[in-house]
């Protein structure tokens, strides 16, 4: 732990007392160490060396040290107080490390990373061309093994000393990052108090998933910087982990205790996407005379209707409703929406959160679980069961910032080779000001043009409401499902009737004449399937209604995995192609 951060004498007579930087308490330093260098009294988070932080992470006698040694490099004969390279071996000399960063292999619970550790001892963890070069190579390591890569940063920037040779450490190693990226290599960045800079501003936030301990700060420029030229004070808890979080610029915070659990379950989720096998793939489940007057969705002449998953396409199968009924039906607070379904169909699940542009929407919920034991990409209508959890939710309607965080979630979903599935209950997208400043109907339009090409399988259920365009951003789907007891719209009753009929109490008029419950949606092809709810709905029993929705993702999965990514994109097409007003 720096010296910056715990106060303790010379390595020759180690520290019996250390005085805590958050809350001043003199602390013995056995416990702390106990507690990985958190304070036990105020739960601040001390900086930890590389090697503190590697044992912390991997599994005891898994760590390979990746035999890299950069040569050393002084492009500008740089000096300050002191030359540059005398300033850099009394780094090495204090710190016992050859450069700002460490980077091994090893194991999470078991599963393989390549590992790169920053540690802010050495002249501030700063970014220089060897640390840059570093960092590349372990990328690259990663690359050919296929194993995620993780960065855990501490920094406070780009390496002054090195001039622009270290600014192009940043093109560098973003570029590493694309090239991860394209071949769908998992990339997980730990944030780390602080991380400042050119660090920050390269690979430490272009991972695909992005955790941070408490009160780590994370900016571009730092908060000194900031004030000098705004002649201003920063707001509190300014760039720290919880502020970050809170403007969708980060996925999660989790104390570092729970920071290999985590990382774990990460890893676990996203692994099984290379390991897993569906079985009976040939006994695909029906696909025929579904959406698209010219059957682009049929798996061909010959294939075994099964109906194992209990999903209804025949309308006639379905009793007549009043629509307005229905309307009101699935409106009903005590539905389950997509939180109530994630822990009765995932054995895992990992929340990922933010648009990374400045905002995080409650009202949309997604990350990755596992699913029959393989991985899927999850994103649902958060709403709630009381005024307080649907206030919480936006009620449902997804913001500009709902659709992007989608978007992103999706587009991990294609660069990991995983499925999506969206689980969708909004009376609309969120209306009002702050959401057209912010673009609603760009975020809207970019979402369905991205799913609608998604190169992975895509299952969309209507679990409540469809409201409008807001659910078929989530909705563009291979597979279209609705709940009995569902209701899917191009406007609300109650809108439709004060625009068309010129009285909004016609609602009910209104209902019937959009055709909007399930057995008529299926009928006009605009839903492949239509899932049986319990007896008084899937509010009465969440439970059955999680197996019921099991069921039928179950047989939507099965088949679409067994297409290709050129066939599944095709056929895509050709369905939301071929519908008409015929």
């Amino acid at each position: 732990m720096s010296s910056e951060t715990i106060e303790r004498p010379v390595e020759s007579a180690p520290a019996r007392w250390v005085r805590c930087a958050g809350c001043g308490a003199v602390l013995y330093a056995r416990r702390i160490s106990r507690e990985l260098g958190v304070c036990p009294e105020c739960g601040h988070h001390h900086r930890l060396t590389a090697d503190e932080r590697i044992r912390g992470l991997l599994d005891e006698g898994s760590v390979v040290e990746l035999d890299h040694d950069p040569a050393d490099g002084d492009p500008l004969g740089f000096t300050d107080t002191v030359a540059y390279p005398a300033r850099r071996a009394a780094a090495r000399a204090k710190t016992g490390l050859r450069e700002a960063v460490v980077c091994v292999r090893g194991r999470v619970e078991g599963r393989p990373v390549v590992l790169a550790v920053m540690d802010f001892r050495f002249l501030g963890g700063s970014l220089s061309g060897a640390v840059g070069e570093l960092i590349t190579r372990a990328g690259e390591e990663a690359l050919r093994r296929r194993e995620p890569f993780v960065i855990v940063s501490a920094s406070g920037g780009a390496r002054m000393q090195e001039g622009p040779l270290s600014l192009m450490q940043m093109a560098k190693t973003s570029e590493l990052i694309g090239r991860l990226d394209a071949a769908g290599v998992l990339v997980v960045s730990i944030v780390t108090d602080p991380t400042f800079g050119g660090v920050a501003a390269s690979y430490a936030t272009l991972a695909d998933v992005i955790i941070a301990e408490p009160g780590a700060r994370l900016g571009f420029a730092g908060p000194r910087v900031i004030e000098q030229t705004i002649r201003r004070p920063l707001p509190a808890g300014f760039q720290t982990a919880e502020f970050l979080l809170s403007r969708g610029l980060i996925d999660a915070v989790h104390p570092r205790a729970e920071l290999r659990a985590r990382l774990a379950s990460l890893l676990a989720v996203t692994a099984a996407a290379g390991e897993s096998t569906v079985d009976g793939l040939t006994d695909t489940l029906p696909g025929t005379a579904r959406r698209g007057s010219d059957g682009g969705r049929e798996l061909g002449a010959g294939v075994r209707a099964v109906e194992a998953d209990g999903v209804v396409r025949d309308p006639g199968a379905l009793p007549e409703v009043d629509p307005w009924i229905a309307v009101r039906g699935a409106r009903d607070i005590a539905r389950p929406t997509a939180a109530d379904y994630l822990g009765r169909i995932c054995s895992e699940f990992v929340e990922l959160r933010g648009d990374r542009l400045g905002k995080d929407c409650p009202a949309v919920l997604g990350g990755i679980g596992l699913f029959d034991g393989a991985p899927v990409m999850v994103i649902g209508i958060r709403k709630g069961h009381t005024a307080a959890e649907l206030g919480a939710a936006d009620f449902g309607m997804a913001s500009p910032a709902g659709y992007r965080k989608a978007a992103r979630l999706m587009r991990l979903a294609a660069k990991l080779d995983i499925p999506v599935i969206t689980l969708i209950d909004t009376p609309g997208a969120a209306p009002g000001l702050e959401a057209e400043e912010n673009g609603q109907a760009y975020a809207i339009s970019d979402s369905i043009r991205l799913m609608a090409g998604l190169p992975v399988p895509t299952v969309a259920v209507i679990t409540g409401e469809g409201g409008s365009g807001g659910a078929l951003a989530l909705a563009t789907a291979d597979r279209v499902l609705m709940f009995a007891g569902a209701v899917y719209s191009v406007i609300s009753a109650e809108g439709c009737a004060a625009i068309l009929f010129g009285d909004a109490s016609l609602a009910p008029d209104a209902a019937r004449a959009l055709r909007v419950d399930a057995r008529q949606l299926l009928e006009l092809g605009i839903v492949d399937g239509v899932i049986p709810e319990p007896d008084g709905g899937t509010q009465s029993d969440h439970d059955a209604a999680a197996r019921a929705l099991r069921a039928a993702l179950t047989g939507a999965l099965r088949e679409l995995r067994a297409l290709d990514k050129e066939t599944l994109t095709r056929r895509r097409h050709t369905c939301f192609r071929s519908f008409a007003a015929d």
